[in-house]
Parts: C-alpha cells; sequence; structure tokens
C-alpha cells in the first residue's frame, strides 16, 4: 500500500501540467490578440486576388514594345485614420499627367476614414478589397499585400510601387520624384551610374532597407518561439527594415507570389516587445530571393531618438520650418530623401505654408 503522503505527492505532481497551462502560461505566453490574427476569410480571398495577379501576363511596360513607354509610380497608401495631409499631396500630384502616377489607399473598414472629398486624387483611390489592420502583426503584411496585387493588377505601366502612410508627406515635387526614379543617373548612390539611351533607365531596384545588424535581431527573430522560422528562414538570412519602400515591378511580383515565408511570418507572436512582422517580412523576403536587386536602404525618412513604444518621434506645427524639410532630405545613401513621417495632423497648415517656395522647389 502507498502511504497517504505519497499519493498526495504524485497527484501534486499530475496536476503541475494542468495548473502550467490554466494559470501561468497565460501570463508567460500570453495569446496574441484577435485582431493581430488573420482570419480564413481574409486568407482566401487574399489567395484568390494574388492568384489573379500572379497569373497576369504582363511583368513589366518597358516589355510592350511601346517606342515611349509611359512607366508610372504608383503611390500606395496604407491608413487607419483620416488623410490629414491630402490637400498637401493633392498639391505634390497636380498639374501632372495621370499618365505618370497611380494612386491606391488601403483603409481599415473598422477605422471611421473620412473619404477626401471629389476632386482629390485620393476621392476613388480606395481599394475595395481593404481588411483590418493592427500595429506590430502580419495584418500590415497582408495589407501591404494587397495594395501591390490591386496596383499590379490595375495598370501594367506600373513600374515602381512606393508604399507610404497617412503620417507621409513629401520632400520634393512629383517632378524631382518621377525624375530621380525613372531618369537620374546619379540619383541611387549605392550603384553605378545607369546611362541608358532616351533618358529612361532601364535597371530598376528595390529602395528597402536590409539590416542584419540591428541590436534586438535575436530577439525579432525568436518572437514566435526559438525554432518557429526554421527551416525555411535561417537567421542568418533574416533582416529588418522600414516597412515604407519604393518596389519594382519585378518584386512585387515576387512578394506576391510568395507562400513560403508567409506561412512562417503570419504565425503568432510570443514575444509582443521584439515582434514586427511589417518590419521582417519583405526585407528578409527579397534578401533571401534578389539581396543584389535591393539598395540596402530606404526613401522616406524617419527620425528614430527619442522613439515611444516603438514609434518614431512625431513632428509638431512649430518645428516645421524650411530648415528642417532641406535636414530631412539629407541622405548619404541617394541625392536624398524623397518622403518623411512622422507628422501630427495639425501640421498641414504650416506644410501648406511653405509648399511651394520650400518643399516643391527642388
Amino acid at each position: 500500500m502507498y502511504s497517504k503522503q505519497f499519493i498526495l505527492s504524485f497527484s501534486f505532481l499530475l496536476s503541475l501540467p494542468i495548473i502550467f497551462f490554466l494559470f501561468i502560461a497565460p501570463h508567460v505566453f500570453p495569446s496574441p490578440p484577435a485582431e493581430s490574427l488573420i482570419p480564413i476569410s481574409d486568407e482566401i480571398s487574399d489567395q484568390t486576388l494574388f492568384a489573379s495577379a500572379a497569373a497576369s501576363t504582363s511583368l513589366s511596360h518597358l516589355s510592350s514594345g511601346h517606342p515611349n513607354p509611359k512607366l508610372k509610380i504608383a503611390f500606395l497608401f496604407l491608413t487607419n485614420s483620416d488623410l490629414h495631409f491630402a490637400p498637401i499631396w493633392d498639391r505634390f500630384f497636380s498639374d501632372h499627367p495621370r499618365s505618370l502616377y497611380n494612386v491606391y489607399v488601403h483603409a481599415d473598414p473598422f477605422a471611421n476614414v473620412t473619404r477626401p472629398q471629389k476632386g482629390s486624387v485620393f476621392a476613388d483611390a480606395f481599394i475595395a478589397n481593404a481588411k483590418r489592420t493592427a500595429r506590430a502583426s502580419p495584418t500590415l503584411i497582408s495589407a501591404t499585400r494587397r495594395l501591390l496585387a490591386t496596383a499590379f493588377l490595375d495598370d501594367p505601366a506600373n513600374t515602381y510601387f512606393a508604399v507610404l502612410s497617412q503620417y507621409c508627406v513629401p520632400l520634393h515635387s512629383f517632378a524631382y520624384v518621377y525624375a530621380s526614379l525613372f531618369e537620374s543617373p546619379s540619383f541611387d548612390k549605392s550603384s553605378d551610374p545607369d546611362p541608358s539611351p532616351g533618358g529612361v533607365r532601364v535597371l530598376f531596384r528595390t529602395f528597402i532597407e536590409l539590416i542584419s545588424d540591428e541590436p534586438r535581431l535575436w530577439k525579432r527573430y525568436n518572437a514566435r518561439g526559438r525554432y518557429a522560422m526554421l527551416p525555411e528562414v535561417p537567421f542568418e538570412k533574416f533582416r529588418v527594415g522600414s516597412q515604407f519602400f519604393v518596389m519594382t515591378r519585378r518584386h512585387a511580383l515576387l512578394t506576391i507570389k510568395d507562400r513560403v515565408l508567409w506561412r512562417k511570418f503570419k504565425l503568432p507572436c510570443y514575444r509582443s516587445d521584439a515582434c514586427y512582422p511589417e518590419e521582417h517580412y519583405f526585407p528578409t523576403l527579397l534578401n533571401m530571393k534578389d539581396p543584389e536587386g535591393c539598395t540596402g536602404y530606404t526613401l522616406t525618412q524617419v527620425n528614430w531618438t527619442g522613439t515611444v513604444k516603438g514609434h518614431p518621434y512625431t513632428y509638431r506645427p512649430k518645428e516645421v520650418v524650411p530648415g528642417l524639410i532641406k535636414r530631412l532630405r539629407r541622405s548619404s545613401h541617394s541625392s536624398s530623401y524623397l518622403f518623411a513621417r512622422k507628422f501630427t495632423p495639425d501640421c498641414l497648415k504650416p506644410l501648406l505654408a511653405i509648399a511651394d517656395s520650400v518643399i516643391f522647389r527642388d
């Protein structure tokens, strides 16, 4: 016969796993918030869209055989609030033909986003298949891929895809941005000059960060568990970078067609302080598939001094002066940054006041 003390001790040991999973595990490994997960219905809808885009026969407008191809920039805006800076963007696009650009907006349908009035370039730019988004979650990856696929299908002339947020503002005129991406042989300091005939460059690279020496990279990599990313994503291939980039059409198609890495990056994280899938997925995918086709830097200037809970420094109205714009333009990688963030909505008035005299005077 077993002693009563032995039976009690044995029963306690058997109950330890139950106690752990019921009372301790939820605090050590908290469940991700519901809004950060990808619903099955969203996944099915996205895969249908991505399959249509992947089946598109038009990879590049340059291959169409047109003697004077009109290359376009697709401006892709991610937002979960009003487009506070729509007036300055409208001025940015004004007097330039739509044959040079397209605008697309992914607005979280669960957010109360007011659509700009008729006459704004944003009025009819909202994509119909937008889904719920949450910061630091794979939903932002899905939203960006949704924008890429929609723009890819919509117009074969879309050659560059610039991902922006509602807090981004231009630092130059549209003419300067267009010439920098398509015509300037020296804008990208990280590559050899591309003196293409006819004033149109043929070789394009994606402007995206591929950072491998970020101090917390190991923690970011293990945010889903120590071995969760293996074998598809070894640590030495893992990268981090801004979610705001300018991507080539070739890389947009590559991103739309991806299934393997997406299955890893959509997994829920157990370390919320190191989980920023939207900053990991795109740099890692392109680093693994075509690092030589990337510049390794972004064209959107961000100030990370004084960061709060992962958010960059936010500029306020009193700081919006000509000197700020000139400082934000400075880049050691290219002739200039083209966009900047993050600004409070009430910066609109001072930005408009210096738009013509400073921002759009290149």
